[in-house]
Formats: structure tokens, sequence, C-alpha cells
């Protein structure tokens, strides 16, 4: 049978076995008017005043926003966050992109983010967590670092953040508090967020909010100069906004990861030998580096021994930025990296992505179809892919003739897992 994941900025149409298994979120249709639900959320926050009441024409108010390689819809909610702040004069406005530690984003980019009409209007930045005159040091995390934080951020009277609301591969879910800690943070903060042991640890995982370490302390970062509002909402395939979360950080997150949870994970019965995913598309399936979510995702319902087949178009490359690479060619098997990296001496950042993938790649192959040079694929020691259709012939030889697929075609939007587990 034929069935499209979503690659790029369209589809890729795949021939498997019709007895396949084709997992898809529970589909919520577009809002009908979406600026009219953000404007009530705005108007009717959880557990807060309204947003317009809130804020003095003579406030500094910060904006933070996810970067490029997230799809929230920020040239929708920026827009109309400003009209609802009207009485606060443009000039005591800036949107910060929250980087992490991603590249900056370029003018250009941030009009295809936000709009050419807010860039004209307001000051955007980007962050940078690698500069210490750009962050402010609140104090000490009980998790062993010091906190800095983005010093316009904190320096703002009053502070937004905006977010979109999925599962995550090892903070539970997207949005609340990931648009400070790690968004603005400084790098001495996000190494030990990312840490092995942080990353490592079984509660860290896709959909798990409870004693997941890197929640706790996201929230224990973020009560040190905590969003006075939080606008976050949830998305379907077709990027349009299905439910809006707008308010007090904890609880507005709490309530939309309960939404998202309900239509997004998905249980199956039992591991298959293949599992075929997506990386959900672009602006996710921008790099190889992103494309490690659709990879863990498909790890969870995939047998020991199996294979994973992860579409994503790397437009941005693998990318030539950070240490992903690097890292990657250290050492010679997915083992030795995971030896590596959980040594305590070891720091380098971009390391947890490496991590996740090396513990996918200790279960199971993965073999990449991408706009990638082979050799790209094969030093990150992945194997490329032009034509899934012959890949599964070939896999046939392994698994035989009845192996059993999965297919997820939104990739990381959707979380399968195996019921009991």
């Amino acid at each position: 049978m034929e069935t499209f994941l979503q690659y790029g900025k369209t589809s890729l149409s795949v021939t498997v076995p019709d007895s396949s298994v084709v997992i898809e979120p529970r589909f919520l249709a577009g809002l009908s008017d979406e600026k009219a639900a953000v404007q009530q959320a705005l108007l009717s926050p959880i557990g807060l005043p309204p947003l317009k009441d809130l804020v003095k024409s003579t406030d500094k108010v910060a904006i933070v926003i996810s970067d490029i390689t997230r799809p929230t819809p920020n040239d929708k909610l920026v827009p109309w966050l400003l009209e609802e702040l009207a009485h606060v004069p443009d000039e005591q406005f800036v949107v910060i992109n929250g980087t992490g530690t991603h590249r900056d984003q370029t003018r250009e980019e941030f009009v295809q983010m936000l709009g050419e009409k807010v860039v004209s209007r307001v000051r955007v930045v980007n962050h940078h967590c690698h500069n210490k005159d750009e962050l402010v040091h609140l104090g000490r995390s009980s998790f062993g670092c010091d906190v800095y934080l983005n010093k316009e951020y904190v320096e703002a009277d009053f502070r937004i953040v905006t977010g979109f609301i999925e599962p995550h591969f090892f903070a539970g879910f997207s949005g609340g508090p990931k648009g400070i800690m790690p968004g603005i943070a400084g790098i001495e903060t996000i190494l030990t967020f990312h840490n092995a042991r942080m990353i490592g640890d079984p509660l860290a995982t896709w959909g798990n909010m409870e004693n997941n370490p890197l929640q706790r302390m996201a929230r224990e970062v973020n009560g040190m100069c905590k969003p006075d509002f939080m606008l976050n909402v949830t998305l379907n395939k077709d990027k349009a906004i299905t439910q809006v979360f707008a308010g007090e950080l904890f609880e507005a997150h709490e309530k939309g990861c309960a939404f998202a949870k309900e239509h997004a994970m998905v249980p199956v019965s039992e591991r298959f030998d293949v599992v075929i995913t997506s990386n959900s598309g672009y602006p996710l399936d921008q790099n190889l580096y992103q494309a490690v979510k659709g990879m863990s995702a498909a790890h969870k319902i995939v047998k020991q021994g199996g294979t994973i087949i992860c579409a994503a178009e790397c437009s941005d490359g693998i990318p030539n930025h950070g240490n992903y690479t690097e890292i990657l060619q250290m050492r010679a098997t997915p083992k030795d990296i995971l030896e590596m990296i959980g040594d305590p001496s070891f720091q380098k950042f971009d390391q947890w992505q490496v991590q996740k993938q090396a513990v996918v790649q200790v279960w199971a192959d993965v073999y990449v179809y991408s706009s990638l040079p082979d050799e790209d694929v094969k030093q990150a020691m992945l194997k490329p892919t032009h034509d899934i259709a012959a890949t599964l012939e070939q896999l046939k030889a392994r698994y035989g003739e009845n192996m059993s697929v999965a297919v997820l075609p939104l990739g990381p939007l959707t979380i399968p897992y195996v019921s009991g587990t």
C-alpha cells in the first residue's frame, strides 16, 4: 500500500507491505477562528487576571519565542500579543529568540518567523548562551550548576513566554518552562540540564512529567525568574492551532500537556521488526541533529535488533554548527560513544543529542532517507537509503517474508508505546 511521510515542506510517498500498521495521533481539526481563541485565552487566562490588566503602559515587556527549528506559529501569536498590549509603546518591547545552543537567526528568518510588520516595529534579538555579558547570574541550582539567564529577559518588567506543546523525547513535553530553560539559559546551565545522568534517567522520556529530572530542573530555574505569563498552543499535522493554553506558567502548561497526551500518544500491542518514521517535516527535519527525535520515537516500538528507517530532508545539513558531528566522530561505535559521554569528565554541548542517538543505535539499525550526501550520513554512523521500498525488500532477508512493519507518518508528533510499559 502507499502511505505518505511528512518530509520537508511537502510529503514523501512510500510503498509499504499491505500488513503495515500506520500509527498517527488522533486527528484534531484546527480551530475555526484561531485569533478569536487566542484573544479569549488572553482575556480569561488560567490562574491569572486578563493579560492586559497585568501590564502597565510603562512596563518594558520581554516576549520569549522558540527558534526556527520549532513550528510555533509566532507569526500569529506575537502580533496578537502586541495587539492585546497596544497600550504599551513599541519601543518598550523586546522579542528574544530562544536559541538555546542553536545558531542565530538572520533578519530574513525573523521575518519568516514573525512577519515583516513585527520585525520592523519592535526589537528582535537572538539569545547567546556563551556570552556572559548578555546573561545574569541568578544563583545556584540544586542540580549542581550556576544558573544564568538572558539579561534582557531578567531585567524586563513583564515577561511572556510563548511555545507549543508536544511530547518531547527527554523532557516529557515541550513548551512551558522549556521556553526559558534551556531556551534562554547560559551554556553552563544548559550543559547540566542535558548532562549524561539527566538524559540517561529512565524517567526522562516521551510524555512523562512525573519526577522527570529535566522538568524538575526546568521548574526550579523558571522559579528563579518566572515568566509572568505563558501563551502556548497545540498543533495538528497541518500546523493548525488545535487549542490554546494561556496564563500561569505551571498550571497552564500542565493542562496543555494533559491535552496533548490524550491525542498524541498511541498504544500498540507489541514491537515491530521495522519502524519507518519521519521527523514531522519542516521545520523540525531541517537537519540530522533534529532527526534524532524521529529515531527516538521509532525506538519506542521497534524490536531489539530491528531496523528504523527515518525520512528527514535535512535542508540545513547535519548542521555545520555545534558539536554534534565532532562528537559522533570521536569514537568508532555507538557503544563506545555512550561510554565516552557517560564519563563525568566529558562535557561538550550537543552531547545530549548524540547520547540519545547512540541509545537508539545500540538497540536497532538506523537508515536515513535525506538530501544529505551518503558520506555525511555514514560519518554519523547511520546508513543512507535512497529508496525506502527497496530497503524494505532487502530487510525481508533478515526478518522473513512476514516481517512486521509500523509507519509513523508524522514522526515525533505521534508517540507510540507498547501497552503495559
